[in-house]
């Protein structure tokens, strides 16, 4: 009847309780009957509520604590939904501690080798994919820049920041989707300060010329760009570039056929 908060449920987390799974099967029960009773919608508001989505794990005894113990419980009390929620709220938690993390070796002043491995490897222990993790990257290194307030300084300055931690972008820009996400980043990025929106189009050359951004990616965005924001500015920004880009395309497939 939500007289109880749904934390009471954390007084199970208790040594003598986790080991013979007597809190796994109680929680389970608790909530295989609530949504049986009241429906999922209410079973997950009340796990948001008491900020259990995140804690799930913790019901578990300590030698069988893991991913795939939690998915076997719970779907075999048919709790995908919660299984979900708790997945969701972990890839938060993930993105966070890697962007804090990133934002302490940055302010550290971390060479960027080292910063790629350690980044390669909290990515690949939280499974958090290199298009989201790029832009991760972007963000934190564009937070790091203090900006000279005249627009026409500022295009440079921004490029002069950003070149130094292009190894590490392009690190994680191996792929078409990751390099979209950053352009689209970029694109965001320039649209939402609005001092940096007549510096759009020196940063994305910036980044094609030391090799984080792909000519075929860059056309495919200037063809259908993910976002609306600043588009119309951005697009005509870019005009002459692509322009520039499609002729030395075309050159290139002329080149070929004569060979």
């Amino acid at each position: 009847n939500g007289c109880v908060p749904p934390s009471v449920l954390l007084v199970l987390v208790n040594e003598h309780l986790l080991k013979d799974n007597l809190a796994l099967d109680f929680v389970l029960e608790v909530f295989a009957t609530v949504k049986a009773e009241r429906g999922v919608t209410s079973l997950v508001t009340a796990l948001k509520r008491g900020q259990l989505e995140g804690r799930l794990l913790e019901f578990l005894p300590l030698n069988r604590r893991s991913e795939d113990v939690l998915a076997a419980s719970f779907a075999s009390r048919g709790l995908g939904e919660l299984l979900r929620l708790h997945r969701a709220q972990a890839s938060q938690e993930a993105r966070r501690e890697l962007t804090q993390a990133l934002l302490d070796e940055l302010a550290e002043d971390k060479p960027v080798r080292d910063l790629i491995q350690d980044l390669r490897d909290m990515a690949h222990k939280h499974s958090i994919p290199e298009h989201e993790v790029v832009a991760i990257i972007w963000q934190c290194v564009m937070s790091r820049g203090e900006w000279n307030k005249k627009e026409e300084l500022l295009a440079e300055q921004a490029a002069k920041h950003l070149r130094h931690y292009t190894p590490l972008l392009a690190a994680f820009a191996q792929s078409a989707k990751a390099e979209i996400a950053l352009l689209t980043k970029v694109q965001e990025y320039c649209y939402e300060n609005m001092n940096f929106m007549r510096a759009f189009s020196k940063l994305v050359v910036m980044l094609y010329k030391t090799n984080v951004l792909s000519e075929e990616v860059i056309l495919k965005w200037y063809r259908e760009p993910n976002s609306s924001k600043g588009k119309v500015m951005f697009l005509d920004q870019m005009k002459k570039f692509v322009e520039w880009l499609q002729s030395a395309e075309e050159e290139s497939e002329s080149g070929e056929e004569e060979d």
